[in-house]
């Protein structure tokens, strides 16, 4: 159930969100922003995640009170989440209905995120006998939406080159060598083992000199060391 609601939870496009004017100054020059998302956004949200036989809705009359109740099918288990709403300042009856199927999704996460956005304080316009916001300050709302967004994974690693493997694989083998030099208990061994090794050296050097310098530089140590222990 988690991961279908993180799924229906997730932001919207900023295109599916809609704003309306909340408070106003004395001169109506200025009004709160209120971000809203209508009915239809939240059906085809439901669609998706939810596929349109997973959900269904119904309405119940508690009072005066419109009451939407949202069931989802998790698994084989139908689970209901309910919420309320009285008439609207639209159509009373259909804005009920509206408003209490929005809440009732809300229970479920959809557009959730809307009650934390924050409500900036915007210029209006005249419409009709009412206000609107003003278009000039649409590109303030909308990256406000855009904010709240998920950011976009970051494009994979690129493969590492041909050159990248072949340094990798002598660094290993540095590593290697090195350790194995550290065993070897007498000059014989050690002569042995550079015999042995004589044309992976070689190659080392052409690709990884700094690693070369340093498996030349164990053998050297080691075979002081053994001339010494061997004198002694």
């Amino acid at each position: 159930m988690s991961d279908i609601f993180e799924q229906l939870a997730a932001p919207f496009d900023p295109s599916e969100v809609d704003w309306r004017v909340g408070s106003t100054t004395k001169d109506k020059a200025k009004g709160m922003a209120l971000a809203y998302i209508d009915a239809r956004t939240v059906m085809d949200r439901l669609d998706a995640v939810c596929g349109p036989a997973g959900w269904q809705n119904k309405y119940v009359m508690e009072g005066s009170k419109t009451v939407c109740e949202i069931g989802i099918l998790c698994g084989e288990t139908w689970v209901w989440k309910a919420d309320g709403a009285g008439d609207s300042d639209v159509e009373a009856e259909k804005g009920a209905l509206s408003d209490a199927f929005k809440r009732a999704a809300v229970r479920w996460g959809v557009g959730r995120y809307l009650y934390n956005l924050k409500s900036p304080w915007v210029a209006l316009k005249a419409f009709g006998n009412s206000y609107a916001i003003a278009d000039e300050a649409k590109p303030q709302l909308d990256a406000l939406l855009r904010g709240n967004m998920p950011k976009p994974p970051a494009p994979p690693a690129p493969p590492p080159s041909p050159k990248q493997n072949r340094t990798a694989a002598a660094k290993s083998y540095v590593d290697e060598a090195i350790k194995a030099i550290g065993t070897l208990t007498d000059a014989t061994s050690l002569n042995a083992w550079v015999e042995a090794n004589k044309t992976k050296l070689e190659r080392l050097r052409d690709v990884y000199d700094e690693g070369s310098r340093q498996v030349s530089g164990a053998i050297l140590e080691t075979r002081r060391t053994l001339m010494k222990g061997a004198a002694e």
